[in-house]
């Protein structure tokens, strides 16, 4: 319902007058608002004729007449002669059918407004006065950017359904959250959140927010994870929106998918917000691409937890790329098991302890040797272990560590 204020034109014929580039942007916004779009126009604009060879909108190339707007919910005259425009405005208003003027905004019954979209919220500026797009586009930009960067409080003030958010954080640098997460931040009236990839992203959740640490640690697991979801369940019964904060991404080893369908199976509405998985994004931070042509053309994730298993080192022999996430404490093993199962001792590793943050550090060595280097210089969790020809200390790398990344 934010075409238009208040409108929902979803599976409702919008009638367009017209097929150039004006038409056309205005076009794509009806389609996300999912109407059926009909245009009609003697000529069309290569993205109009593309939509229509692809369904996603009909297409009448002649001149509009009256008729067309049997059955119009909503109209936009957008051709390129004003008395058109004006004629197709006045069709409308006999028929009591809103419509935009393209040529003058105060012949026809209503004005696009300018929308940002954030979340479940959408907000709209028009104009009150004579229309002037750059100035309503300009303040909507700036509120949009407001509310994406988490500084307006997006919580709902009436009692309603409950629901869960799962959020990835990210790898831990604030600047890496997606924009739909620090929005759902702005929605949270209680945060589940964990011990990593997170701690600087509260700063800015307004005080009387619950905050709930089930945080684990290498060898400390305080919150049981069934206890983890009988505490989202229970908030969001309660009519609450929690979000559940977790480092890097939800779904790649961090048990997102065992809450998800915890909320779904005790009839919790929950939604997901990917993030920026820590597996590519912090050694790619660090300068080491997990994949490059010529050197690696595949890439597996693996956890610590499983060990030395048999997939992992079978990519370690074939030259795919291996990063192993909370993997400090198995190092020894895993290292054992590629070089038993046939792997280079060549083989460049890279261990990235505390990637994206301040106190990121990359210790460099092969698999002949990355076991008594990480005991000397004291490697410690949390790290992401990359095994592969990417991993050595090369030029790449070099050059990005010589840039400090950008901090919030």
């Amino acid at each position: 319902m934010t075409a238009l204020f208040g409108l929902d034109l979803k599976n409702r014929r919008v009638l367009v007058a017209g097929g150039g580039h004006v038409a056309s942007r205005r076009i794509k916004r009806f389609l996300a608002e999912g109407a059926q779009v009909h245009v009609v126009a003697p000529h069309a604009s290569d993205d109009v004729q593309r939509l229509a060879q692809h369904g996603d909108l009909s297409w009448d190339a002649r001149a509009v007449v009256e008729g067309d707007l049997d059955g119009a919910w909503f109209v936009l005259a957008a051709t390129d002669d004003a008395a058109v425009n004006d004629a197709v405005a006045a069709w409308a208003a006999a028929r009591r059918v809103f419509c935009i003027d393209a040529s003058d905004a105060s012949r026809g019954t209503a004005r696009q407004a300018a929308v940002s979209r954030h979340g479940e919220l959408a907000v709209g500026v028009i104009s009150t006065d004579r229309p002037d797009p750059r100035r309503i586009r300009a303040v909507r930009d700036a509120i949009a950017a407001l509310i994406d960067a988490g500084e307006v409080d997006l919580r709902r003030r009436r009692d309603g359904a409950g629901r869960v958010i799962l959020v990835g954080a990210g790898p831990g640098d604030p600047g890496l959250i997606t924009v739909r997460g620090r929005q759902a931040l702005a929605e949270a009236d209680v945060v589940v959140t964990d011990r990593l990839g997170t701690t600087e992203l509260l700063v800015s959740v307004p005080y009387d927010v619950e905050m709930i640490n089930v945080g684990k640690s290498p060898d400390r697991h305080p919150v049981p994870q069934d206890e983890i979801n009988r505490i989202l369940v229970e908030h969001a019964q309660a009519g609450r929106t929690v979000v559940r904060l977790k480092g890097g991404d939800p779904f790649v080893l961090g048990r997102g998918g065992e809450e998800v369908h915890a909320c779904l199976e005790a009839g919790v509405p929950v939604e997901v917000v990917p993030g920026v998985t820590s597996a590519l994004s912090v050694p790619g931070r660090a300068g080491i691409p997990v994949t490059q042509r010529g050197l690696s053309t595949a890439v597996l994730v693996t956890s610590g937890h499983a060990g030395a298993d048999a997939t992992s080192v079978a990519a370690m022999t074939h030259g795919t790329t291996v990063v192993v996430l909370m993997g400090v404490a198995a190092l020894p093993d895993i290292v054992a098991a590629g070089l038993a199962g046939g792997a280079d001792p060549a083989t460049p590793v890279a261990i990235v302890e505390s990637g994206t943050t301040a106190d990121e550090r990359v210790t460099h060595g092969t698999l002949a040797d990355i076991v008594l280097i990480a005991g000397e210089t004291g490697v410690k969790p949390p790290a992401v272990i990359v095994v592969g020809n990417v991993a050595g200390p090369g030029l790449l790398a070099s050059q990005i560590a010589a840039t400090p990344p950008r901090r919030e």
